[in-house]
């Protein structure tokens, strides 16, 4: 009896498609692009569930470089090698350079207009809103998070004293409290490893 195979999971379709899509989301990031490239990547292509995104996000948030452009590379890379990594980066850093180029070369014109001042002014409280709500809607994923819900709030509870009340290095916040995140988050996927061999087991 045949059986309905599972519907084939939401990719890049082309190259082009990639570039285009890196291209119109970055024009769009401007003040905080973390709640556009939720809503494109997750909500609108889903080419990442919204738990992959967060891990995915994680790790361009540790390494070098903006974290956008770390996410591109991955997602551009997974689907078409070395050559979808680069025209992922292409996409996102082409169109917006010119952009700003053009702004920067306007501002200068303008730069001591208090209107223009208040304004940007406005726009910093805007980006923070915006990423505050995007983090909202992804806190639904730590349910699912191999270390428990209420472990990943103590960790975020950590991260944000140390940033934002001790203003401690980022770099000194990734080694301590990550390193203790990433050791917790092995020692339960071991235990969840040794969980399913012994549930195979029997």
């Amino acid at each position: 009896m045949p059986t309905d195979s599972p519907s084939p999971r939401p990719a890049p379709k082309s190259l082009a498609d990639l570039f285009f899509s890196f291209t119109w989301l970055a024009l769009q990031g401007f003040g905080g692009v973390l709640a556009v490239v939720q809503r494109v990547i997750v909500e609108q292509k889903q080419w990442l569930t919204r738990d992959e995104f967060v891990e995915d996000w994680a790790v361009a948030q540790i390494l070098p470089g903006p974290n956008v452009v770390n996410l591109s590379m991955m997602i551009g890379g997974r689907a078409f090698g070395l050559r979808g990594a680069v025209v992922a980066l292409a996409g996102m850093l082409t169109c917006p350079m010119l952009v700003v180029l053009i702004l920067a070369a306007l501002y200068t014109g303008v730069s001591d207009s208090l209107l223009v001042q208040g304004a940007l002014r406005g726009m910093g409280a805007v980006a923070a809103g915006l990423i505050t709500a995007t983090g909202l809607k992804l806190i639904g994923a730590l349910n699912n998070n191999v270390m428990g819900k209420w472990v990943c709030w103590g960790f975020a509870g950590l991260t944000f004293a140390a940033i934002a009340l001790l203003h401690m290095p980022l770099a000194y916040v990734l080694l301590s409290i990550g390193g203790m995140a990433c050791v917790w988050a092995y020692r339960m996927l071991g235990i969840a490893a040794g969980s399913q061999r012994k549930g195979g087991a029997a």
